[in-house]
C-alpha cells in the first residue's frame, strides 16, 4: 500500500482528509481510485489502514478500516548533526539518515565545511532537504516526519545539543575499540530504565574536525569513540553509527 501523513484525522467521524502536495501525488501521480487503500502515518506513533471515499488532486477523503500503533521508531530519539559537505552529498546522507531512524537532522557550518551560503539560499535548500526526509520517511514506513533543522554554527550546533541526554562523538583520531563498546553498552543500559531519552550524533565534513572543536564538544561532556580502524567518508560515518545504534536500540 502507497503511503502517506497527514494531521486531518476526524476520529469521530472514522474519516482523515489529505490535502496539498499529497492529494496531488496521489491522484496524479500514483493515479489512485476511489475503493483504493492506503496506509496513513499521524506522526505520534500510529499507522491506519484506510480506503478511499473521494479522490481529487486536491483532496482524497478516506475511511479508517483500522489502527495500530508504529514499530518503526526507536526508543531513543537520535539527531544528527552533520557537518555540510560539498555537492548532493547531503541528499544522500538525509535519506539514510532518515531511513536508518534518525528523527533530526541539522546540518551544520564546521571549520573544514567547504560549501558557504546565504541565509535565502540555506532556507531554500533546507526546504528541499525536508521534502527528501519525508519521501524516505514514507518509503520506509516511519511514525513520524523526521525534521529538518535549521543550518547551525558549530557553536550554536554544541549548545543545541546540550538539550539532548547523550552526545557521541566519533572522531578518526580516537582509538580503543573496549572503551566505544563500554561506552554503547551503558548508553542501552540507560535507555531501557528510561535516562537517556535523546541523543545527539556530531559527524565532521570532508576534512574532519578541527581541534577546537573536538575540545568544545568534550567541554559539554560529549563521549568520543572511534568507529574502527577504518577512516569512513563523511556520507557514510553517520549511517554506520546509525546502523549500529539501531541494532542495539531496536525494540523487538
Amino acid at each position: 500500500m502507497h503511503r502517506f501523513f497527514t494531521e486531518e484525522i476526524d476520529s469521530a467521524a472514522g474519516t482523515l482528509r489529505l490535502t496539498g502536495s499529497n492529494a496531488r501525488h496521489a491522484a496524479q501521480v500514483l493515479r489512485l481510485e476511489a475503493g483504493d487503500r492506503i496506509e496513513v502515518g499521524s506522526g505520534d506513533g500510529r499507522d491506519y489502514t484506510c480506503r478511499i471515499e473521494s479522490i481529487t488532486p486536491d483532496e482524497v477523503i478516506a475511511t479508517i478500516e483500522d489502527i495500530c500503533g508504529n514499530a518503526a521508531e526507536l526508543p531513543v530519539a537520535v539527531t544528527l548533526y552533520q557537518g555540510f559537505p560539498k555537492g548532493d552529498k547531503m541528499d544522500l546522507i538525509l535519506q539514510k539518515a532518515v531511513e536508518l531512524g534518525a528523527v533530526r537532522i541539522v546540518p551544520v557550518w564546521m571549520s573544514r565545511s567547504v560549501v558557504k551560503m546565504d541565509a535565502a539560499k540555506a532556507a531554500k535548500r533546507r526546504d528541499r532537504y525536508q521534502a527528501i526526509a519525508e519521501a524516505a520517511a514514507k518509503q520506509s514506513k516511519r511514525g513520524v516526519i523526521p525534521e529538518v533543522g535549521t543550518f547551525l554554527s558549530m557553536k550554536d550546533a554544541i549548545e543545541d545539543a546540550t538539550k539532548l541526554d547523550l552526545i557521541l562523538l566519533p572522531y578518526e583520531n580516537a582509538s580503543g575499540m573496549n572503551g566505544t563498546r563500554a561506552i554503547l553498552e551503558k548508553m542501552v543500559g540507560e535507555s531501557r530504565i528510561g535516562s537517556v531519552k535523546s541523543l545527539g550524533i556530531f559527524i565532521g565534513p570532508e576534512g574532519g574536525f578541527e581541534e577546537s572543536e573536538i575540545t568544545a564538544l568534550e567541554a559539554v561532556g560529549a563521549k568520543t569513540i572511534t568507529l574502527g580502524h577504518r577512516i569512513l567518508r563523511t556520507e557514510t560515518a553517520g549511517m554506520m553509527l546509525l546502523s549500529v545504534l539501531g541494532y542495539l536500540l531496536d525494540n523487538d
